[in-house]
């Protein structure tokens, strides 16, 4: 299975053009800039008519006005996982939104606590402590989170959050850590002045 992996695109998504060939795409959140209604549905309406068999996504902290929504009318290979999961070709993914509501209390570590021990497929927006998220001489990561990832041990763990750590960590060839690969795709740079490549992924 190749995997797309999009995130921290804040309103640029139409910017995106000639994205390469995959099984499914994952965007995994801040979608948004401001988190308007408007800018979710642009969003939501490019999002559904990229052409792959399988689309999942997540929110971001930048996409707040879906705090708490039931999206409705999505087409039936459009996923918005919620803390919740969706097994596609034999391939379970998860998904655990960022919502400030959330962080500000203790829902969030609930949230991460009740990730599945067989889950293949981690999608956050937040990064683990430690990986692929320094930025400003800070570890932005989340220390249950990566708590979580090493029990788990999932084969892929994808998220964004922190602009200046786009990348794949480990890079091809070199062994996996923990026996995960994880995937920093934030497409808008440190700056908000250029976008990066997407990052492609198989499992």
């Amino acid at each position: 299975m190749k995997i797309l992996h999009l995130s921290d695109t804040h309103g640029c998504h139409r910017r995106l053009q000639d994205l390469p060939e995959a099984d499914v795409v994952v965007h995994s959140g801040d979608f948004c800039m401001v988190g308007s209604e408007a800018e979710a549905i642009d969003f939501l309406n490019w999002f559904c008519d990229l052409p792959y068999a399988h689309k999942i996504f997540i929110c971001g902290n930048h996409d707040d006005c879906l705090y708490g929504a039931n999206i409705h009318g999505l087409d039936p290979n459009v996923h918005c996982l919620c803390n919740s999961g969706v097994k596609i070709d034999g391939v379970k993914f998860y998904g655990v939104p960022m919502f400030m509501s959330d962080c500000v209390t203790d829902r969030q570590a609930k949230n991460i606590a009740k990730i599945p021990g067989d889950t293949d497929v981690l999608v956050t927006h937040s990064p683990a402590y430690g990986i692929l998220d320094f930025d400003d001489n800070i570890n932005y990561g989340d220390e249950q989170l990566l708590a979580k990832v090493i029990e788990i041990r999932p084969r892929l763990h994808i998220f964004g959050h922190i602009h200046a750590q786009h990348g794949i960590q480990p890079q091809h060839g070199i062994q996996p850590q923990h026996g995960i690969t994880f995937s920093n795709g934030a497409i808008m740079n440190a700056g908000y002045t250029t976008l990066n490549l997407p990052n492609v992924l198989e499992i």
